[in-house]
């Protein structure tokens, strides 16, 4: 049975929690739920902190494991990104007082608290800046009004919290995060972890395109397919309707209406456009 680690807080739980349910696995009933058996598709999911399950993937214990590229590499573990899943976006950034620091060079000598000290201490490395890292477990924006730090480092999404707390940000993001899927590096492949991904993929295919029909006159099927190529190749079918044809493709979501623009224009009927609700490519 596979195994993998889901996280049970935070903004990552209810979006993966759909993802799996798109992509045809058994949901949790109830917030209490440490673990799910799905034993028609043969998996067994572990619902832990966020923080965590990239430890509990390196060591071998699990599988797979959904959880925040800040996550996997805050927690300097042997675990590789497989599969990046397009929801929960945010950015680690540093932050001070208003109009107090410009750079994170200006950070130097400075103590600046952060959740994520792995990756704070391994980007200081980087660019040759010498400061002091303070570990705080959460709420670090209030580290510099208490006087604990001059600076923070935190994972930033609207920055409505650090404005609040008198901050503002510095300088260019250090990461930018989202969901992602894990597995331990140097793990053997399997039939098993490879039936999950595929399906995760086809999750992100049906959420990023859909299914344009239309008819079009046989003169302008170049145009059209050009507007519409598909993933491959658009499916065109002869009409009862003498000169005219049916055509079938995949577009992007975001360009919908704009390809159902231009395929009026050049004379294309009968543009019915279909959400699609899974895939396999």
């Amino acid at each position: 049975m596979l195994r993998i680690a889901l996280p049970n807080k935070g903004q990552l739980s209810e979006p993966a929690k759909q993802m799996l349910a798109e992509a045809g696995y058994a949901r949790s009933r109830s917030p209490r739920d440490l673990v799910v058996q799905d034993r028609e598709n043969d998996v067994e999911f572990f619902l832990l902190r966020p923080r965590d399950i990239a430890t509990y993937v390196a060591a071998g214990t699990l599988d797979l494991g959904i959880t925040g590229r800040d996550m996997l590499a805050d927690s300097a573990v042997a675990a590789d990104e497989i599969l990046a899943l397009g929801f929960a976006p945010s950015t680690f950034r540093l932050a001070g007082p208003e109009g107090k620091y410009n750079a994170a060079q200006d950070l130097a000598g400075c103590r600046v608290a952060t959740s994520y000290p792995e990756i704070l201490s391994t980007y200081f490395d980087a660019i040759g800046v010498t400061a002091d890292v303070v570990r705080l477990d959460g709420a670090v924006e209030n580290a510099v009004r208490l006087g604990v730090a001059d600076a923070v480092a935190d994972v930033v999404d609207t920055g409505a919290t650090l404005r609040v707390a008198g901050l503002e940000t510095i300088g260019e993001p250090i990461m930018h995060s989202e969901a992602l899927l894990i597995r331990r590096t140097g793990a053997p492949a399997s039939a098993e972890a490879d039936v999950f991904i595929r399906r995760l993929q086809g999750v992100l295919t049906a959420r990023t395109y859909v299914l344009v029909d239309y008819d079009i006159p046989k003169d302008r099927v170049a145009d059209a397919c050009a507007l519409t190529p598909g993933l491959e190749s658009p499916t065109v079918s002869p009409l009862a309707e003498d000169g005219w044809v049916a055509v079938r493709a995949v577009v992007p979501k975001t360009q919908v209406h704009r390809i159902m623009d231009r395929l009026a224009d050049i004379g294309g009927r009968g543009i019915l456009v279909t959400a699609i609700s899974a895939c396999r490519l």
